[in-house]
């Protein structure tokens, strides 16, 4: 039975199972599944972490074809997720549900917009957390909670049943405790792609500059100098004027095709929104045709230069984030802020259609951080692959975890 889950904290799950029970034995049977609040589930309401939202659209009658294939390999699922509203945000809060604690870093953000999905997981309430990724909102949640996560090429895994966000830069994704179970998870909604070969992967690093210093840290290169599967290739230098032209073309392309998403509903119904979600808004629903022709003209030259570190080269190999989570207490001018240089490193995957995966294996001022490893659009199980290959058991027992301080 499905019930309205109010016996333990609203932040993390908005529904939730009494008792689940298995619909099928499959290839990932007793794996426990929880739901982001944007998959349709048959007979179970969508929130979309507003409640406005809740009110105004009936209860679905069809289910999300990635929900329904991880059910049909066998998946438990435990419950639906919370999400920052409409998943329109990076931090993981929401003014309705609350904040989703941070148990990997106390008084940090938990990260968004996948929020419930990466707590419940870190919290070992479920095995795999489904989530969706736009602009960050898995890879984000995995690198505060210190999690193995997935950000799929656009296109591969349907997003159909599903609250959009942007369609055009929408993915599905998921979070895992073990690069095992995201790659058992992966070989259930992902086409079989050619493996990589067994000799060292050709890593091109990519080194972002912000404000006169390399996010690429020695704790970095420590970490890589330790993969014999892994060899790196070359450097590429990212200055900060660059991460900053694709936060901006990302974000502008993101903002109108949100408005033009959910404008109509927004307009219709004038939902109420937390402060920073209500300024996201209204700044996507104000760009012109000036601003979003500009964006639309330079995308070509990023995906250009993106595509050009693949030449002779397998993988990229990055920092997810700019450094550790923010802290709770932050003003909102320090997250924006900071929202925009994180967005220069996400929106690397994001205007190319990449497959990313975030990797957990350092810790930044006390808190945990880590890598990201992404292949060429479609390699999506082969990285996973990989990843499993070099993670067969927990990273936090077999590699060096020595503080980077971006």
């Amino acid at each position: 039975m499905i019930t309205p889950y109010a016996e333990t904290d609203l932040s993390v799950f908005s529904w939730r199972h009494s008792a689940p029970t298995p619909i099928s034995e499959g290839p990932i049977s007793g794996l426990r599944l929880g739901v982001k609040d944007l998959f349709h589930i048959h007979g179970i309401p969508t929130g979309a972490g507003n409640p406005d939202w809740l009110k105004s659209h009936a209860i679905p009658n069809n289910t999300s074809p990635a929900v329904q294939e991880l059910l049909d390999a066998g998946a438990l699922l435990v419950g639906k997720t919370q999400t920052d509203e409409l998943a329109y945000s990076l931090n993981g809060c929401n003014c309705h549900y609350g904040t989703p604690a941070n148990t990997a870093a106390s008084g940090r953000l938990p990260g968004g917009s996948s929020s419930g999905s990466a707590v419940a997981t870190a919290l070992n309430l479920v095995d795999i957390g489904l989530g969706t990724d736009t602009g960050g909102s898995i890879r984000v949640p995995a690198s505060y909670n210190g999690l193995f996560g997935i950000r799929t090429s656009h296109g591969i895994v349907s997003t159909q049943h599903m609250v959009p966000l942007a369609p055009r830069f929408d993915t599905v994704g998921w979070m895992c405790r073990s690069a095992e179970h995201l790659f058992q998870a992966g070989k259930v909604l992902l086409p079989n792609t050619i493996r990589y070969a067994e000799r060292p992967i050709r890593v091109a690093v990519i080194e972002a500059m912000m404000h006169g210093k390399s996010l690429w840290t020695e704790s970095c290169q420590t970490w890589l100098n330790q993969q014999p599967q892994l060899t790196a290739f070359h450097h590429v230098l990212l200055e900060q004027d660059w991460l900053e032209g694709a936060s901006d073309c990302f974000r502008t392309l993101q903002g109108r095709d949100i408005w033009q998403t959910h404008g109509e509903w927004i307009n219709q119904h004038n939902p109420t929104f937390g402060p920073d979600i209500q300024q996201r808004l209204d700044w996507a629903a104000n760009i012109n045709d000036g601003q979003h022709n500009k964006a639309e003209s330079t995308l070509k030259d990023y995906q250009s230069v993106i595509a050009s570190w693949f030449h002779h080269t397998d993988v990229l190999l990055l920092p997810t984030t700019p450094g550790a989570a923010p802290k709770l207490d932050a003003s909102s001018t320090t997250l924006e802020n900071y929202r925009k240089k994180l967005m220069g490193l996400t929106a690397i995957a994001g205007l190319a259609g990449l497959p990313q995966v975030h990797l957990p294996v350092l810790m930044q001022d006390g808190a945990p951080a880590g890598l990201s490893i992404v292949g060429r659009a479609g390699s999506d199980l082969a990285l996973l692959e990989l990843v499993h290959r070099l993670f067969p058991s927990s990273p936090l027992k077999n590699n060096n975890q020595g503080d980077a301080h971006a």
